[in-house]
């Protein structure tokens, strides 16, 4: 018995250097790190089932309790049986793919095991069945718990590997050499194959962590050069801040070129093949073109593919992006490479994230410059108001969870990304729907509460059908700013803010309460009609609502405050339904998309 445990124990290397080697392979990984589907599950099945055939071909065979040294069995004798690593590999591919996969698995395993014959072959063919369905139902259990430790691992596959030792003491006759047998095999194969299962998901472990480690350094990277190029894409897209931009980005990314156009031409191209790849109107490849005219992601892994009409041109492979402003293409971000190999999946994925961040930039520079143009000084003043100490705190909170929670910090970076994009339509158009109005409100709440988990809840309760009726822009969002901010400070409650909107035969009311500390009378009646000073703000966000419902409404519309002392503050707003004539005087502009 002992004379076995070094036996197996190389049968388990040999498993472990062909999982190893599959480690590396795209696929694999991105099978274990993901939700699996038919597609997937098929290929687990035929994995770990060649996995047990492998197990089956390179076991030790028993004969006469006795260990017998072979390189590779074809057959066994009537009289022999195995001692093998089976059960390893089917247990690690259920617990990963759960009862379906592991009735495959096992299936397939077990049918090997049958043929290869012996006087153990029903016995191991019904275990490796059983274990597939069994380990594959713990794995399903424990997966939705995400709990699938190394330690739970070995456990399975230990169990596994003993119900395997009864099924034969069981199912094989005569009994004598069934028990003999299993005394001979029994704890070796026990131990060994707990000592695979560990080592097996040692290297499962590796490879997710792998990947959450890309993706944090991927992300870290991102926020470091969008931080980085902030400045000159203010400037909006132009020859010397797309300039500026490319030679960063270069600096800081492995591409061997980088380049910036516009709609009409290349405004920046800083690295290789750079005496003929310049700034100017057109374009010298077609596939920018291309992107231009699609709005999607391209790449190219040949000259041919890039289309570059100048033949000594050294670029081999471009990853070429769109860069969006308000759902529209306005130029692209090109990462050109000398090498195909070197444009990697993680090359792409980063200039992804690039192209989003930069698109979300560009959009904030349109927004600043047509703030300057904006007439309406009330929506010019309130978003000058809220954004930037919020933009700022949500940087903070975002760069923190990056290091974290990489998959949380994504959600909320694409919740800042809505948040802005609300914020600068908001900024163009006198009425809004007010279903996004409300996701404005939805992408702030979530960033806050990232921030400041469990302290209050806003609930909504929205009247059905109302959700495209049009409201003024920037109604919603700072009275919940305000009761956040101000209600709950110095408190130890927790919060709550009921938003609710509702309608009668001729307005649409919204009410925006909470249970906060309230307003001291003082304050109280001139909040909303002037600048009120104190610690936290100035109540001009309440003045400017105020007068745009003034504007707007010709003074059809109500704006009321209630509040009392240590019991919370309402504020509601009234304003008339859409109706003819109700505001002509704005003209078209109001629809503006």
């Amino acid at each position: 018995m002992v004379n076995l445990i070094p036996l197996m124990i190389e049968r388990v290397g040999v498993i472990l250097i062909v999982v190893f080697l599959l480690s590396q392979s795209k696929t694999f990984r991105q099978i274990i790190h993901r939700d699996q589907g038919v597609k997937d599950k098929v290929i687990l099945i035929a994995i770990f089932g060649l996995f047990g055939v492998i197990s089956n071909y390179t076991g030790i065979q028993i004969h006469s309790n006795s260990a017998a040294e072979n390189s590779w069995l074809i057959g066994i004798e009537p009289d022999s049986a195995i001692a093998n690593t089976r059960i390893m590999g089917i247990a690690i591919g259920s617990l990963l793919g759960g009862p379906i996969v592991g009735l495959g698995i096992g299936v397939i395993a077990g049918v090997h095991r049958f043929f290869l014959g012996g006087f153990t072959a029903a016995a191991c063919a019904i275990s490796a069945v059983l274990a597939g369905a069994a380990a594959g139902w713990f794995g399903l259990s424990r997966r939705k718990k995400n709990v699938i430790t190394p330690a739970f691992a070995v456990g399975i596959g230990m169990l596994m590997e003993m119900t395997q030792m009864g099924i034969i003491l069981l199912v094989t006759r005569p009994f004598d050499p069934a028990w003999d047998l299993v005394k001979v095999i029994g704890i070796p194969m026990v131990a060994v194959n707990g000592l695979g299962m560990l080592l097996f998901m040692l290297i499962i472990q590796y490879i997710l962590r792998e990947q959450e480690r890309a993706k944090v350094l991927q992300t870290s990277k991102a926020f470091y050069i969008a931080d980085r190029t902030l400045p000159f894409f203010r400037q909006g897209l132009n020859q010397e801040s797309c300039r500026e931009v490319a030679v960063i980005m270069l600096q800081l990314t492995d591409a061997d070129a980088i380049a910036i156009t516009d709609s009409e031409g290349v405004l920046a191209h800083v690295g290789a093949a750079s005496d003929h790849h310049v700034p100017t109107k057109g374009f010298s490849t077609e596939l920018t073109k291309k992107v231009l005219r699609e709005g999607r992601v391209l790449t190219a892994k040949s000259r041919e593919e890039i289309l570059c009409r100048h033949k000594p041109c050294p670029l081999r492979a471009a990853v070429v992006l769109p860069l969006m402003v308000h759902n529209k293409t306005v130029g692209t971000l090109k990462l050109y490479f000398n090498n195909p190999s070197d444009l990697t999946e993680v090359e792409k994925e980063l200039a992804e994230g690039l192209a989003n961040l930069f698109s979300t930039q560009l959009e904030l520079a349109e927004a600043e410059q047509q703030s300057k143009l904006l007439k309406n000084a009330e929506i010019k003043a309130l978003q000058a108001q809220v954004h930037p100490h919020f933009l700022f705190n949500a940087i903070n909170t975002i760069s923190v969870l990056c290091r974290t929670n990489p998959e949380k910090a994504r959600k909320l970076l694409l919740e800042l990304s809505q948040f802005f994009r609300s914020n600068l339509q908001g900024a163009r158009q006198i009425l809004i729907p007010l279903e996004k109005e409300i996701e404005h409100v939805k992408a702030y709440l979530s960033l806050e509460q990232a921030r400041f988990p469990d302290k209050y809840e806003v609930l909504f309760e929205i009247e059905q059908g109302l959700e495209k009726s049009h409201v003024p822009p920037f109604i919603l969002q700072p009275l919940v700013e305000n009761s956040i901010r101000h209600a709950f400070s110095r408190t130890r409650i927790k919060g709550e803010v009921m938003v609710k909107v509702y309608s009668d035969e001729h307005f649409l009311h919204i009410e925006v309460s909470d249970n906060g500390k309230g307003i001291p009378p003082e304050k109280l009646e001139l909040l909303g009609k002037e600048a009120v000073e104190s610690r936290h703000g100035t109540g001009t966000a309440l003045v400017n609502i105020r007068e745009r419902l003034t504007g707007i409404y010709n003074k059809e519309a109500l704006f009321e405050i209630k509040s009392r002392k240590e019991t919370g503050t309402e504020i509601a707003i009234s304003i008339p339904l859409e109706k003819k004539g109700a505001w002509d005087y704005h003209d078209d502009s109001i629809y503006s998309r």
